[in-house]
């Protein structure tokens, strides 16, 4: 089954570490993708730009409405995610668990809901 891993994140923490400490997070991130990868697990995941970099639109009475940003109100930010394809619920909270954003920000496992299934 698979399930999207959501990564929270408050993107000043990123920003405030030093360059060789930044490296360091990013280099576990990629390491955790090479692991999901060498598992035979991950489906896709990426990193995503800041919430200052998004657009938002939504129709309300079949009028396009496009607005910067979603206005987030909480520090934490959607800041990635990785797509995995394993047996169950439990596979998926202990790749979460590995995850590197679960140590300096949250992990949201959601299990995908396949076109068609009911």
């Amino acid at each position: 089954m698979e399930y999207l891993l959501l990564i929270h994140a408050d993107p000043a923490g990123l920003q405030a570490l030093r360059e060789a400490e930044r490296s360091t997070a990013l280099a576990a991130y990629g390491a955790y993708m090479q692991a999901l990868q060498t598992a035979g697990v991950a489906r896709g995941g990426n990193r995503l730009r800041s919430a200052d970099a998004t657009t938002t639109v939504r129709v309300r009475g079949g009028k396009t409405e496009v607005l910067n940003g979603p206005f987030i109100e909480t520090r934490e930010q959607l800041g990635g995610y990785y797509l995995i394809d394993v047996p169950d619920l439990d596979t998926a909270l202990s790749w979460a668990a590995r995850c590197p954003g679960a140590s300096h920000g949250t992990v949201e496992v959601r299990p995908i809901w396949a076109m068609g299934e009911s």
